[in-house]
């Protein structure tokens, strides 16, 4: 036990011996005080014991701590021994590392001199370099000088001489593959194939002849008078023209009324308005106005269902509104009397048969030729011929670049870029050149096509003059010593501008002049 314990024992039993001394009085304190001196010689004997086990481990400790640092020095004394051991290898390994460092250090002395040597005749390489390009710049400028002087030209002048010779090369190339193109197919083989498919395709087809005319002249209803179907002061007539876009008025002889103006639909809106009237002879002029106005409202409808017709009967994908209305509108145009909207079917029917012999795409050479004419719907609107304004639609209404080229190329107004367009032109032809399809007015087309030929031959210079594609083109052959190719350009613009002046024609005039180099010589 501790001495710190025996003296919390002595504090105690002191305390008690005091309240026991308190407490019982005088014969208390002398027992007390013998307990104390017997508690205090054991105590003291306690601590002596507690010394003595005290001294006994510190011998320990210090015995335990001798052992131990002495083993630390025998281990230390075993790793310094290594480590010395050790220490010449390492001193041979530095020694080598140092030689190996300074031989490296040599050679990069030794490149670095080397690259300062290559930098520096890089320097007088490049100084030799410009000091050559001057003096080959100041000869070439000289060369340059003596070659203009001895050629009389200078060097732009020779390239745009040598740019114009390959252009003209180029053109003639072009001319004489052209040539062979139109030889190749004026070949008897061809010709024959040409016309077995154009046959065929004819052969199958059977739709009938008669066409519709469409008049400009209204007689009144039986049992109305004139001037009561007409209304005072012609106000029934007034009170139509807004909603047909042509204008009314009487004969001559006062006794029909004349529909004037391009429009076939807006005709046909003024006929059915005076059929009205003579069903409803006391309507007032705002009434007739109102029947007018449903009256083309209705045909606007019919116009789009004829078009959605045409479209079915031929099989083939509707295309966009606007395009739709546009072919029904052919109902109420006519070519040489020809009712346009059944030529339209007739020739996509023709055009799809000749596709089909050939192995092409039937129903896009239908869709080609049924809005290939879809530009004379608009002719009493825009200038211009109705291929280019239907190309144009197709163009921008979304219709395939082959279908629009097909319509704009149907009468040459711009090039062939597709075997659709050929077919479409080809079904064209057929459908208004087949026995009692149109009636030309004879005098009036031979009087055209003379009228033509007779001023473009009042030109100087003009050879010959021919009217060809209905009247559309006049070709002009001029005297190649007395028209130059400025001149011949001059000489077309001016032929246009005569014919526009002095001729009344639907549509547009091609004006081609043409300028032909012809060298002969006899050999004897």
């Amino acid at each position: 036990m501790s001495g710190g314990v025996w003296v919390l024992i002595l504090v105690s039993g002191g305390a008690v011996g005091a309240v026991s001394a308190a407490l019982g009085g005088r014969s208390a304190r002398r027992r007390a005080a013998l307990g104390a001196a017997s508690s205090a010689a054991w105590i003291a004997s306690e601590r002596a014991a507690a010394v003595a086990e005290c001294s006994q481990i510190r011998q320990a400790a210090q015995l335990a701590a001798m052992e131990e640092a002495q083993a630390a020095g025998v281990a230390f004394d075993a790793v310094t021994t290594a480590r010395e051991n050790e220490l010449p290898a390492r001193v041979v390994e530095l020694d080598a590392r140092r030689r190996t460092i300074a031989a490296l250090e040599a050679e990069v002395v030794a490149r670095r001199e080397r690259l300062n040597t290559l930098r520096a005749a890089q320097r007088t390489r490049e100084e030799q370099l410009r000091s050559l390009g001057a003096e080959t710049a100041r000869v070439g400028g000289e060369r340059r000088v003596l070659l203009e002087r001895r050629a009389g030209q200078t060097a732009g002048q020779v390239r745009a001489a040598i740019i114009e010779g390959e252009t003209e090369s180029a053109r003639v190339t072009g001319q004489q593959m052209l040539r062979a193109i139109e030889q190749a197919a004026n070949d008897a083989e061809q010709v024959r194939r040409a016309k077995r498919v154009m046959g065929i395709a004819v052969g199958r087809f059977s739709g009938h002849y008669l066409t519709e005319r469409l008049m400009s002249i209204v007689n009144p209803p039986p049992g109305i008078a004139f001037e009561h179907w007409v209304g005072r002061e012609q106000a029934n007539l007034r009170a139509i023209e807004p909603f047909a876009n042509v204008k009314l008025g009487p004969t001559e002889e006062g006794n029909a009324v004349r529909l004037e103006g391009l429009d076939g639909v807006g005709r046909e809106v003024a006929r059915r308005a005076l059929t009205w009237i003579g069903r409803h002879p006391k309507a007032a002029p705002e009434a007739v106005g109102v029947a007018a106005k449903e009256i083309a409202a209705t045909l606007d409808r019919e116009l789009m269902d004829l078009g959605k017709r045409a479209f079915a009967t031929l099989e083939i994908p509707a295309a966009h509104p606007e395009i739709v209305a546009l072919v029904g509108r052919l109902n109420y145009r006519t070519s040489f009397t020809q009712n346009q909207w059944k030529h339209a079917v007739e020739a996509a029917f023709l055009c799809g048969m000749m596709a089909d012999e050939l192995g092409l795409d039937m129903k896009l050479a239908r869709r080609a030729a049924l809005m290939h004419d879809i530009g004379k719907a608009l002719t009493h609107e825009l200038d211009g011929s109705h291929a280019v304004i239907g190309a144009d639609y197709a163009r921008r209404l979304g219709e395939a670049e082959v279908v629009a080229n097909a319509i704009g190329a149907h009468h040459t107004d711009e090039p062939f870029s597709s075997p659709y367009a050929y077919l479409v032109a080809a079904a064209d032809a057929m459908s208004g050149a087949r026995p009692g399809a149109r009636r030309q007015m004879e005098d009036n087309y031979v009087a055209r096509l003379d009228d033509l030929e007779r001023i473009t031959r009042s030109f100087r210079g003009v050879e010959e003059a021919f009217a060809v594609q209905g009247g559309r083109e006049v070709r002009i052959y001029v005297a190649e010593d007395k028209v130059d190719d400025r001149g011949a350009i001059g000489l077309s613009t001016e032929i246009a501008r005569r014919i526009s002046e002095e001729m009344t024609f639907p549509g547009q005039i091609r004006v081609t002049v043409i300028r032909e180099l012809k060298a002969v010589e006899i050999a004897n």
